[in-house]
């Protein structure tokens, strides 16, 4: 697997924090189908963990959750990239033991599966095909699609070998329900420097750097004009981009003014993911926290 879309310079998603109704179901989900480790719990919130020190995830129950509602902006689903496809294959064998529902789409640039957790947040599963198999057009959009998964195939790959997330997996990427498609490519790409790599119609683009397949996914299949997910909604609370340097943040913060976004700047606050910069709401209300720690 390429691992260098996942590293500086690359602007990747490197940890993605949602929000809950019931912490101890979904910590039992999370562990036990998704293949986690709790790395840090307390009674209201769990970091989560597949090599006992790197949190690509991490739950906070809301007391008296809301629902994910249809039409509200927020995730569409987060997505973790495994090492390889025997990886995929072994991920799928558990969730065939354990008889889970799973949905699945071959992307020409990847093999992937999609599961909901116990609150309904998206999740998919994946791995990547080759870069050297990836089509790049003339238009420098990358050829992307969704076809049946030859499951039979991913599963001869496998070794029956699973005990969890393997070491190597990463957020592979993010994938986003917003309010209005426009709006948002112009803040993905001109405030933060992300390019176009795919689009589809007008109802949803990918963007990534360094020439991956997507970094981010915004769509406005089910949240066009939608609202945010309130503080005490179910869903997600904020995802983490890894930036390269001082300079790059300060031209970000700098891009963000200019737009009128508010800049939150702070310290610490581990329940991120990583020592921290600076926070900021995307257009649809969804909340983006900057780091430089990250590999």
């Amino acid at each position: 697997m390429p691992t260098h879309f996942h590293k500086k310079p690359n602007m990747y998603v490197s940890h993605v924090q949602l929000k809950v109704s019931n912490l101890e179901r979904s910590i039992d989900y999370y562990k036990s189908i998704i293949g986690f480790d709790v790395l840090e719990q307390t009674q209201t919130s769990a970091v989560l963990t597949f090599d006992g020190s790197t949190s690509l995830l991490s739950l906070e129950e809301v007391p008296n959750a809301l629902p994910l509602r249809r039409g509200q902006a927020g995730l569409y689903h987060f997505a973790l990239l495994l090492p390889t496809r025997k990886d995929l294959g072994n991920f799928i064998q558990n969730i065939i033991q354990q008889n889970v529902r799973v949905g699945a789409g071959d992307h020409h640039v990847s093999e992937a599966f999609y599961l909901n957790d116990p609150d309904g947040n998206g999740i998919e599963v994946y791995s990547d095909r080759p870069e050297q198999e990836w089509i790049w057009q003339e238009d420098g959009k990358v050829y992307m699609t969704t076809e049946q998964v030859d499951v039979q195939s991913v599963l001869r790959d496998a070794d029956g070998t699973w005990s969890g997330l393997p070491n190597g997996t990463v957020m592979g990427h993010i994938h986003l329900s917003v309010a209005n498609l426009a709006e948002s490519e112009k803040f993905y790409t001109q405030a933060l420097g992300y390019e176009i790599v795919t689009r589809y119609g007008d109802q949803a683009l990918f963007i990534s750097t360094g020439k991956y397949h997507h970094h981010i996914g915004l769509n406005t299949w089910e949240s066009l004009n939608g609202t945010p997910v309130p503080e005490n909604g179910i869903g997600l609370k904020s995802f983490t981009i890894v930036l390269d340097n001082e300079a790059q943040a300060d031209q970000i913060k700098s891009n963000l003014a200019s737009m009128g976004a508010k800049v939150e700047v702070f310290e610490g606050a581990s329940d991120f993911g990583g020592v921290q910069n600076f926070s900021t709401l995307d257009p649809s209300g969804i909340r983006i926290v900057f780091t430089f720690d990250g590999v």
